[in-house]
């Protein structure tokens, strides 16, 4: 059950535009682009919220209306797993037979009922106007009576009746409780090393809502001047993150409108400070991120780099996102330079740097409550395809660091295959290099395991599942 393919992705019928209820058909036009064109929430919700306020007036579409639509549709992508069951429940025959069209309505309508305050005659009768309109008066018919059986229990009832126990299969039971495919339960019961304690509260996690986390940019802005913001408390280890509480609006923020303050989870702020922390022996000059896109991690270290009297480097294989990390780098005060370049054929010459920094692309198991659809379109065969990059770019990063200095090797997935694995299978190569103990260079970040490389948890520091492994080459 929790393992079925995903949904179908072809167009569904046209649909005609409603005449009222701009929140629920601003959710469901979202749920459309993710299912239809692969597209992510987080960039399509916002032009969809600012168009709906340009049409609607701000008297008929407010704050309150953004949050709603906002939490349709990401609780909706959260719970999809777990909905998927309930709705099976529902109707007879195999959801792969429904219109997609109409099982993004009633996914919605599940959320409500399901997931949120909503009274249920509301949520039904509100779920059943949306499809009248998109979908036209038969569909919604059966809208309407699915819905019907879903609201005559509640969620605990019906995760009693559609998932197996826990004892017969515990990572299915798993899987429909907190909405994740199979075998990523699996994959991150096995980077925890067991305990059930542990992957219930990380999975659990991963449906929660994730706070704003800014990074005011040495020499450019200031903690201090970020928490006169409203809504803004102290980031919890980095020094330099301050988070946003709910309706927190970076966009509002001055420094992060002038590029002096950015949007960056924490964990990936504590991965460039240790790195920057890290002892090098001689000069400390010259410093390479090999994978920069879309900028975060660049802006920071470069900020870091330029307290010391050092450049930065870099380089982006996809020209749009060095376009990216060209703006997040625009005014920082000391030399840089962005370049497109592939990492696994640098133009640079070997032993050229004193650190480097290689947070390779992977399957961004780490990001899930950021990108929750995500986790019903990566496939375990995408290790397959990551992992030669993977190695490719550690590889990369220890030719391209001097005797003496230090490379960081990052992802945002805690999947082994992803991240001990690949630092193992390198290191063999690399006879003279040694792990660097990474957990004091975290100071007060708790609960990091034995070392010497860390794995972060959203359950246990709040931040997205990154992992790093410094490594100093030491001939």
């Amino acid at each position: 059950m929790s393992d079925q393919p995903h949904r179908s992705r072809k167009p569904g019928k046209p649909y005609r535009r409603p005449q009222k209820d701009p929140v629920r058909l601003l959710a469901f036009e979202a749920l459309r682009a993710v299912d239809e064109r692969d597209a992510y929430a987080n960039l399509v919700l916002p032009p969809l919220l600012r168009k709906a306020r340009e049409k609607e007036g701000p008297d008929k579409f407010d704050g309150r209306d953004a949050a709603l639509a906002t939490e349709l549709v990401y609780g909706t992508l959260r719970r999809q797993g777990t909905y998927d069951a309930v709705i099976s429940a529902c109707v007879d025959r195999p959801l792969r037979e429904v219109d997609p069209p109409v099982l993004d309505v009633l996914s919605l309508g599940v959320h409500q009922l399901l997931g949120t305050r909503i009274p249920t005659h509301a949520a039904v009768s509100a779920t059943v106007d949306l499809a009248r309109v998109v979908l036209g008066d038969g569909r919604a018919k059966f809208v309407n009576a699915v819905l019907r059986k879903v609201a005559a229990h509640d969620l605990d009832e019906w995760i009693e009746r559609v998932a197996p126990p826990y004892e017969d299969d515990p990572e299915d039971h798993l899987a429909v409780v907190h909405s994740h495919p199979r075998w990523v339960v699996s994959a991150l019961w096995d980077s925890l090393g067991g305990g059930r304690a542990g992957i219930e509260d990380l999975l659990a996690a991963d449906n929660e809502r994730p706070e704003v986390t800014l990074v005011a940019r040495p020499g450019r802005a200031t903690t201090e001047e970020l928490l006169r913001e409203e809504a803004a408390v102290a980031g919890r280890w980095s020094p330099y993150a301050v988070r946003l509480s709910e309706g927190g609006e970076p966009g509002a923020v001055d420094a992060v409108r002038e590029g002096r303050a950015g949007v960056q989870d924490e964990g990936s702020q504590l991965v460039a400070l240790a790195l920057a922390a890290a002892p090098v022996d001689g000069s400390d000059a010259l410093w390479l991120d090999g994978c920069a896109g879309p900028g975060g991690k660049a802006a920071l270290l470069a900020a870091l780099a330029a307290e010391r009297g050092a450049a930065l480097l870099a380089s982006e294989k996809q020209p749009h996102r060095a376009g990216l990390v060209a703006k997040a780098l625009a005014g920082n005060p000391g030399p840089y330079q962005v370049i497109a370049a592939d990492g696994t054929r640098p133009p640079w010459r070997p032993g050229s740097f004193d650190r480097v920094l290689m947070d390779v692309p992977c399957t961004g198991l780490g990001a899930l409550r950021r990108r929750p659809e995500a986790r019903w379109r990566r496939r375990p065969e995408d290790l397959d395809g990551f992992g030669p990059l993977q190695r490719g770019l550690l590889r990369t990063a220890l030719d391209s660091v001097r005797v003496g200095g230090v490379v960081g090797y990052a992802t945002c997935s805690p999947h082994l295959a992803e991240t001990r694995a690949v630092v193992s299978d390198v290191l063999k190569q690399y006879p003279e290099t040694e792990l660097i103990d990474a957990r004091p260079l975290l100071p007060g970040v708790p609960a990091l395991g034995d070392g010497p490389d860390v794995q972060l948890w959203p359950h246990l520091h709040g931040t997205d599942a990154m992992y790093l492994a410094l490594i100093k080459k030491t001939g």
